[in-house]
C-alpha cells in the first residue's frame, strides 16, 4: 500500500507522519487490495481537518474528519474508512446462493 501525506498550512513532522502511517496499517486487516491512500492534513481557523482516499479494487473510497485536535481528526477519519473498507468488502462479496435453490429442491426430492 502506498500512503501519500500532503498538509495545507501545518509542518508534517516525522511523528505525524509515523502516527498516519501506523493508523492506515489498521486498513489492510480487512481488506487487502488497497493499492494507494492520498491523506491531506489541514489547518483552518475554526479546527484541523484530515481527509483522505482511498483506492480499492474497483472503487475509490473517500472521508475526512475535522476536530480541535489534528490526531483525534486522523482517528475519526480511519475509523470511517474502515467502515467503508468493511461495506465494500461486503458488496464485492460471492452473492449467490450456496444451496437452497429451486432447482436444488427439485434434484432432492427426486
Amino acid at each position: 500500500m502506498q500512503i501519500n501525506i500532503t498538509g495545507h498550512h501545518v509542518d508534517l513532522t516525522d511523528a505525524l507522519r509515523d502516527y498516519v502511517q501506523e493508523k492506515l496499517t489498521k486498513l489492510e486487516r480487512h481488506f487487502d487490495h488497497v493499492t494507494n491512500v492520498h491523506v491531506i492534513l489541514t489547518v483552518e481557523k475554526q479546527g484541523q481537518k484530515a481527509e483522505a482516499t482511498v483506492h480499492v479494487s474497483g472503487q475509490d473510497l473517500f472521508a475526512q474528519n475535522e476536530t480541535q485536535d489534528m490526531y483525534a481528526s486522523i482517528d475519526g477519519l480511519v475509523d470511517k474508512l474502515d467502515r467503508q473498507i468493511i461495506k465494500h468488502k461486503e458488496k464485492i462479496g460471492n452473492h449467490h446462493q450456496k444451496s437452497g435453490g429451486v432447482k436444488n429442491m427439485l434434484t432432492d426430492e427426486e
